[in-house]
């Protein structure tokens, strides 16, 4: 088959993207496909004008994971592999799924959504321990963890600065959590184990001393709880072909849903690989996995949108 992997972009996880598309290409040849790895850019797809099978988007973050490239993509009528641009726009915002899981009855910490035209944070609204991330970016860029009233103040001027949006959560104590889904089957869970501070961009992508605990030690109903929230999250969402669910089993309120990653990534850190080979499914088979679940899909056409 003919397939355009697209990787780089714009976003603060161009780095990491481009490492993720080369290792898609790589097994692409290996199974035997004809390939294109393109970086990506807004005002650069000509990759697309190539004649393909099957687009494989390895983008993270603002273009490539929040519905404007997969818009792109239904627009030209191409079969690509990950959510469509609808699930995948809520995904990306973070303060929207979580209002979405809520209203199902899903759990996830208490929030605000603060943004230039919000009235002040009240101090009495969320109490500190809080933690200030941008409300549509990955990797945890920009997340800042907060004691005081003053450190909240600050790290949400700052983050307005910087990203314009940010949600303002209630602190989680307790295990670190993901859980992947390939087509409707749920993986086994990842407990993360940084080895200092939490799992920030460092500790994901630079550092070789984070732990990665394949099906970690859970009283057996407790796992069980943690992958069907997880699952129904994705689906409640839209989600399609794959995704990566974060969560945290706080020590108070048991399994709280944090994001959903769309596109997760494809690096040797990442996680749904590392929970699909646990299952016996290696790297290549996963990417033969993605491309046959997209070809299978009816071409997206203005009537599904």
């Amino acid at each position: 088959m003919r397939v355009t992997v697209l990787a780089g972009g714009p976003s603060n996880e161009r780095t990491v993207s481009l490492e993720g598309g080369r290792a898609v290409a790589d097994a692409c040849r290996r199974l035997g496909h004809e390939v294109t790895l393109a970086d990506a850019m807004p005002g650069n797809l000509a990759a697309l004008d190539e004649p393909c099978d099957v687009v494989f988007p390895v983008m993270h973050g603002p273009f490539g994971e929040d519905g404007t490239l997969q818009a792109l993509l239904e627009a030209r009528g191409l079969r690509y592999v990950g959510s469509d641009s609808a699930a995948s726009r809520v995904c990306m915002d973070k303060h929207e799924a979580k209002r979405r899981w809520r209203e199902a009855g899903l759990a996830t910490a208490e929030w605000a959504c603060v943004d230039h035209e919000s009235e002040p944070l009240r101090a009495d609204r969320i109490r500190p321990p809080v933690v200030v991330k941008p409300v549509r970016e990955g990797s945890s860029v920009g997340v800042v963890f907060c004691e005081t009233a003053e450190q909240v103040a600050a790290a949400v001027d700052d983050g307005l600065r910087r990203f314009g949006r940010v949600l303002v959560e209630r602190r989680l104590s307790g295990r670190e959590l993901t859980v992947g889904i390939l087509g409707d089957e749920v993986l086994p869970i990842v407990e993360v184990r940084p080895a200092a501070g939490f799992y920030d961009y460092e500790a994901k992508y630079l550092r070789d001393d984070t732990q990665y605990i394949v099906e970690p030690d859970l009283e057996p109903t407790t796992y069980h709880a943690v992958r069907e929230l997880a699952h129904a999250a994705y689906r409640l969402l839209g989600c399609r072909h794959y995704g990566r669910v974060d969560l945290i089993l706080d020590e108070q309120a048991g399994p709280q849903l944090l994001e959903i990653n769309t596109i997760p990534g494809f690096t040797e850190h990442s996680l749904l690989p590392k929970a699909a080979a646990h299952v016996g499914i290696g790297f290549d088979r996963l990417v033969e996995r993605l491309i046959e679940l997209a070809t299978r899909a009816t071409m997206y056409s203005s009537r599904s949108a």
